[in-house]
């Protein structure tokens, strides 16, 4: 969700950035030529000042055009921009450097020409910094007696005035990525703190999911909503809680009390057994009943303290444990000639040796029982990155995919071993020891007959 929510904060944040960015830019790029296009109004009123007095006739006419002419001149030599007098057909009064003209077209000739109507240049096109040729041109009118008799114009280049441009769209670029960064530290601070509570609430649900029904949600932090979800959250797990423990004690206490009439029960059926003819078929058929029921009774009763028992982890060598379970039903194997075969590495995991044991008789009992003499069980002990692995593998008649998918569910038996000894519950009971430690067990069909069972149990220490 976070790689959802994150890139969605970014783009808005930066989308915001972005629309402020933009005006600001283009705001400072107008006031920086606004600043160069008032020094040269400026000039250039003072320049036409002195034009005003410059006449074609009359006592000292050639020392105010030399003033005129001195001024331009160190004013083209000093801030090397071109500056000129021009009368209105275009002929020059003064001008620095004495060869410049106005060209025919372009911004010079365009602020020529707006002069002649009597207005001052102030509104020129905006420069910048990607034109290297652009040039900055001001006009203002010399008028005398009401009436324009020339031009004052100057041409200035524009390269400092770009530069300094450059300069504050880079500050502005670098105060903008500098938000970004703070923007991005927020998105991350802000996603953190609104999806911690989502985070935490996974973890649980994950952990119910598992087995481990006593997790729970700490709703100390995110907002309101959520926390509220998480009191919400802990209710409904006390509640499913609650229900599945009154379950197992209803299961624990129903086996237990079963027990003590099913005793008795057997106990007539062996004294009645007495008086009637030795080799009876029908006493014989319900001895095998009673003794079953008995059977299933434990196994219900197993069940249930295996679902109710914590584990108790530890860091376990599995090989060891294997070779050990291995050596306990060795002598049932001979006995129906089944060969049962291992390799048992050094191999350690976290799990508890109790439950992993019962998990593993569980497992061998079966794959002994539907094995036929003659045919191969081989157990296979392996650490698979996270996880260390007990793979058992037997040459029975396997099972069909609608059976694979089935097995494991408690009372369920295949059809075709309904007269097998058992109850249905073995690897229910072996499951549910081994989720309580994070393990599990998952089968699978073993070429080119037979059932693959792998026991998983986790290599890394609880949390």
């Amino acid at each position: 969700m976070r790689t959802r929510l994150l890139p969605l904060l970014i783009v808005l944040m930066a989308g915001v950035l972005l629309a402020l960015g933009f005006p600001l830019a283009g705001s400072l790029a107008a006031a920086r030529q606004q600043t160069v296009v008032v020094d040269r109004i400026d000039d250039t009123a003072r320049f036409a000042a002195l034009a005003q007095f410059v006449t074609e006739s009359g006592p000292g006419i050639d020392e105010r055009k030399a003033t005129l002419e001195g001024e331009l001149a160190r004013y083209h030599e000093v801030y090397g921009i071109h500056a000129g007098v021009f009368y209105r057909d275009g002929t020059a009064m003064a001008r620095a450097p004495h060869n410049w003209t106005i060209p025919g077209d372009g911004e010079p000739r365009r602020a020529f020409r707006e002069a002649l109507l009597g207005r001052r240049s102030h509104n020129p096109p905006q420069v910048l910094p990607w034109q290297p040729n652009a040039r900055l041109a001001v006009a203002s009118p010399v008028v005398r007696d009401g009436d324009v008799v020339a031009v004052v114009v100057t041409d200035s280049p524009t390269g400092p005035l770009r530069s300094r441009i450059l300069h504050g769209w880079l500050l502005i670029a670098a105060g903008e990525s500098a938000a970004m960064l703070l923007a991005v530290g927020a998105a991350f601070r802000l996603t953190g703190w609104v999806l911690k509570p989502v985070r935490v609430l996974d973890a649980a649900t994950h952990d119910i999911a598992t087995g481990r029904l006593n997790s729970r949600v700490a709703a100390a932090g995110g907002p309101p909503e959520l926390r509220r979800l998480a009191r919400s959250f802990n209710e409904m797990a006390d509640n499913v809680e609650e229900v599945l423990e009154q379950q197992r004690a209803f299961v624990a206490d129903a086996s237990h009390q079963l027990r003590n009439p099913l005793a008795a029960l057997l106990l007539r059926i062996e004294l009645l057994a007495l008086e009637l003819p030795p080799g009876n078929e029908e006493i014989a058929s319900v001895r095998t009943e009673g003794k079953r029921l008995a059977q299933v009774l434990d196994d219900l009763l197993d069940l249930a303290l295996a679902e109710h028992a914590s584990a108790d982890l530890r860091l376990t060598d599995i090989g060891a444990l294997t070779a050990e379970r291995l050596d306990a039903w060795r002598a049932l194997a001979d006995e129906k000639g089944v060969h049962l075969t291992g390799a048992t590495p050094a191999v350690t995991a976290w799990a508890d040796p109790v439950a992993l044991s019962s998990a593993l008789d569980a497992v061998i009992d079966n794959a002994l029982k539907f094995t036929p003499a003659g045919e191969e069980v081989t157990v296979t002990v392996a650490a698979d990155g996270e996880c260390s692995t007990v793979v058992v593998t037997d040459r029975g008649p396997g099972l069909t995919d609608d059976e694979l998918a089935r097995i494991g569910d408690r009372f369920w038996r295949s059809n075709r071993h309904q007269n097998v000894k058992g109850s249905g519950l073995g690897l229910s009971i072996s499951r549910a020891l081994l989720a309580a430690g994070g393990g599990s067990i998952t089968y699978a069909h073993h070429a080119p007959h037979g059932l693959r069972v792998t026991v998983t149990v986790p290599r890394s220490a609880p949390h």
